[in-house]
C-alpha cells in the first residue's frame, strides 16, 4: 500500500488512497503562490527602469545590481513570510500605513520616471542605488509583502517560501538581460515605455495611498 501525500492548510497529510502518490494538490497551491508572486513582483516593469539606471556599467557591475535587487527583495518577502504580522504588532504599525508610505515612495520614482528626472543618491550609496531601489519598493513594495502575508495564512511557510525562491531566480534572469531586452525592443521603444510605466507607476502609488488612507480612516 502506498501513501497519497496531500497537502491542505500549510501541513501535509499522509493518506493511504487507491495505490498511488498524489501531488496535485501540492503542485496546485505551488503554482498559484508561484503565479501569484511573479505577477505582483512583475520584473518586466523594472526593465527599462534598471537599465536606465544601470546605463553604461559594465556586465559584472549590471550583474551585481540585479543580485542586489533581488536580494533585497528576496530578504523582506522571507523576513515577513517568518514572521507574519508579528513585525506590524510589535512595531504597531497596520498594513494601511505600510502601503501609504509605501504609496509614497513609488509615486517620487514613477514621478522621476515620467519627467525623466533624478534624485541622486548619497556618493557612498551611488553605486548600489539601482539595486536598492529596484529591489524595494518596485519589486517588493506593499503589494508583494500583502500577497506574501496571505499566502503565509493560507499555505504555511513551506510553499510560498519555495514559490518566492522560484520567482527570485526568474526575476534576476529578466534583470540580468535587460540590456539585451531592451536592445531588442530599441532605445526610442523603451525610452516612451520607461515614461508611460512611470505614469503608470504615479497611478498604482496614488491608488495604494488612496487605499491606505481609507483603511486607516
Amino acid at each position: 500500500m502506498r501513501v497519497r501525500l496531500c497537502f491542505r492548510r500549510g501541513s501535509f497529510i499522509g493518506r493511504k488512497v487507491k495505490n498511488q502518490y498524489c501531488m496535485e494538490d501540492l503542485l496546485s497551491a505551488l503554482l498559484y503562490s508561484f503565479g501569484a508572486i511573479f505577477i505582483i513582483l512583475d520584473p518586466l516593469l523594472s526593465v527599462p527602469i534598471f537599465a536606465e539606471m544601470t546605463r553604461g556599467k559594465s556586465d559584472s557591475e549590471i550583474n551585481h545590481q540585479a543580485l542586489i535587487a533581488v536580494a533585497v527583495a528576496g530578504f523582506l518577502m522571507y523576513i515577513f513570510l517568518i514572521f507574519n504580522f508579528l513585525i506590524f504588532s510589535t512595531l504597531r504599525i497596520t498594513i494601511s500605513s505600510f502601503q501609504v508610505a509605501g504609496g509614497i515612495l513609488l509615486f517620487i520614482l514613477g514621478l522621476q520616471e515620467t519627467l525623466g528626472i533624478h534624485i541622486h543618491p548619497d556618493e557612498g550609496n551611488e553605486k548600489n542605488a539601482a539595486g536598492v531601489v529596484i529591489g524595494t519598493p518596485l519589486l517588493c513594495g506593499p503589494g508583494t509583502i500583502t500577497t506574501v502575508l496571505i499566502l503565509s495564512s493560507q499555505y504555511g511557510v513551506l510553499i510560498p517560501g519555495i514559490a518566492i525562491a522560484l520567482s527570485l531566480v526568474a526575476t534576476w534572469l529578466i534583470l540580468k538581460y535587460s540590456a539585451l531586452i531592451l536592445r531588442i525592443f530599441g532605445d526610442i521603444v523603451i525610452g516612451v515605455l520607461a515614461r508611460v510605466l512611470g505614469m503608470l507607476l504615479a497611478a498604482i502609488a496614488v491608488t495604494l495611498i488612496a487605499k491606505g488612507i481609507s483603511g486607516l480612516l
